[in-house]
């Protein structure tokens, strides 16, 4: 620049000329900067955006989750129960199959008789049944006369999630709908032990003539043997997926295996040694004169237990009748179970109380029981209610690394079936007929210690619930095994070969 006292040799060309360089240098600097800003402001809007929408995508998560997915998981320690039970608490969705669409013949509706596991067994049959034919099923009418004094289906079931699991398969009604309530209802008991062609040929003409058929009995009214495979598999299905616990029954079964597992393995033991049974059986081993008069009298005042005469001694030597508690503790000891193991009663009252219990404790001091191990506040869900709290045995006998029934009655048998569904789970299956012998040579003294432990083990090395076929019988479906003890057309085969003994 020029100053003023050499105003007059200023050359002002050259100034200009650096004048106009410094303002394109100005220039070039704006024309920068404004770019600069401009990438920083796109990338701050790309940034904004893409928090926006993680925040959108967690509130959405959140919404459809619950709140319990942010929560902190207990330690691994903690986690006793099966995965399936702990998941089963959050509310994932579970995407429905498809309505099976046909062409509907009528209404079947069915009256269950018996306790817990017998009208378990039935609704399975009944089922079956109805897609079979092509009907409409009703919701079955649980027993509310027998001795068990059973609930409403839905006291006990799932009963939506029994409808919306098998609607690919039968359309399944809660009631009759209002057009046909006042139709005329034909009902009948059906033949025990029938094969599918019965019900195609008999029973089929009588729902497409009245249009409403009630099936009155359904105790053991389907074969064992000799059905299609579909239809094998459909009572399978039933009973291991569609017939689900109410969540009240679950949530109290899962705390139970919860309380056990936090001590130790387990054995359900189920000890059918209960009025009901003995009365029922005539069986009357070990009781004193009282007892037997009042086991006499509830059988003979029950209609519905025709047998009334029963030579309690030659049934039981026969194997025909559930092991005392005394002849429980001999057999549990001579198979080596572990003396501080936690067991499990997986019944009912046991007739006679703590008389009858001493020697089985004395063996085995860790019995427990629903009664010891939950709070009175959880019991008082099920007021009256002995299936229910059959249920819960159910759901506890499911679960424990070893299950022993002392009489092969309807739990006995479905437990079975469903533990062999499971993996087949360890359970002794108790040779009655043999332990019974045993028991009175040992206790004659014929028989050392050392001898009837060593017979009894190895009498039931293969008595332990292994993959094998179910024994049929030809035209002897009481004495072959029950389908629902060993469905082996349902089951996941382990490496060996499956046995036909």
């Amino acid at each position: 620049m020029c100053k003023s006292e050499d105003f007059e040799k200023c050359d002002y060309r050259s100034e200009g000329k650096m004048g106009f360089k410094f303002l394109g240098r100005v220039k070039k600097l704006k024309s920068s900067i404004l770019k600069t800003n401009a990438w920083l402001l796109i990338i701050r809007a790309i940034v904004t955006a893409l928090v926006w929408a993680s925040a959108v995508q967690l509130v959405g998560i959140w919404l459809i989750r619950g709140p319990s997915l942010f929560k902190v998981c207990p330690p691994c320690t903690q986690l006793e129960l099966p995965a399936h039970a702990e998941l089963a608490k959050l509310p994932i969705p579970i995407a429905l199959p498809p309505k099976r669409v046909y062409k509907n013949n009528g209404y079947l509706m069915v009256s269950c008789n018996g306790g817990l596991n017998q009208m378990r067994a039935a609704i399975c049959d009944m089922v079956a049944i109805a897609r079979y034919l092509n009907v409409t099923l009703i919701v079955p009418e649980l027993d509310k006369n027998s001795f068990w004094a059973a609930s409403e289906f839905q006291d006990i079931f799932d009963v939506d999630h029994f409808i919306a699991s098998l609607r690919d398969e039968v359309r399944i009604l809660k009631e009759l709908p209002p057009r046909v309530r006042k139709r005329a209802v034909y009902s009948l008991p059906p033949i025990s032990w029938s094969n599918i062609s019965y019900y195609f040929h008999q029973i089929l003409p009588l729902v497409q003539k009245y249009k409403v058929v009630h099936l009155n009995k359904t105790d053991a009214r389907l074969a064992n043997n000799g059905l299609p495979l579909e239809v094998q598999k459909l009572r399978c299905r039933v009973n291991f997926h569609a017939l689900r616990f109410t969540s009240q029954i679950e949530e109290i079964g899962r705390k139970l295996v919860r309380i056990l597992r936090e001590k130790g393995p387990f054995l359900a033991l189920h000890l059918r040694y209960e009025m009901d049974m003995l009365a029922f059986s005539g069986c009357s081993h070990g009781c004193n004169n009282d007892e037997e008069e009042e086991l006499k009298r509830m059988r003979y005042a029950n209609p519905l237990w025709k047998i009334k005469d029963i030579n309690s001694e030659m049934k039981r030597l026969e194997g025909l009748c559930p092991l005392t508690p005394e002849e429980t503790a001999l057999v549990l000891v001579a198979l080596g179970i572990d003396h501080n193991v936690q067991i499990y009663i997986a019944a009912g009252e046991i007739y006679g109380g703590n008389r009858r219990m001493e020697s089985l404790k004395s063996a085995f001091p860790n019995l427990v029981r629903k009664e010891t191990l939950l709070e009175p506040s959880d019991l008082r869900l099920f007021p009256n209610h002995s299936s229910q709290r059959a249920a819960l045995d159910y759901l506890v006998s499911l679960e424990s690394d070893i299950f022993i029934p002392t009489y092969d009655g309807n739990m006995a048998k479905v437990v079975e079936g469903h533990r062999r569904f499971l993996g087949f789970k360890k359970t002794v299956l108790l040779d009655r007929r043999l332990l019974i012998g045993l028991i009175e040579q040992f206790s004659s003294g014929s028989l050392s210690w050392d001898e009837f432990s060593s017979i009894v083990k190895e009498a039931h090395a293969d008595r332990m619930g292994s993959p094998k076929k179910r024994v049929s019988i030809a035209d002897k479906p009481k004495e072959e095994d029950y389908f629902y003890s060993n469905p082996h057309e349902c089951l996941q085969l382990l490496d060996e070969p499956l046995r036909s003994t």
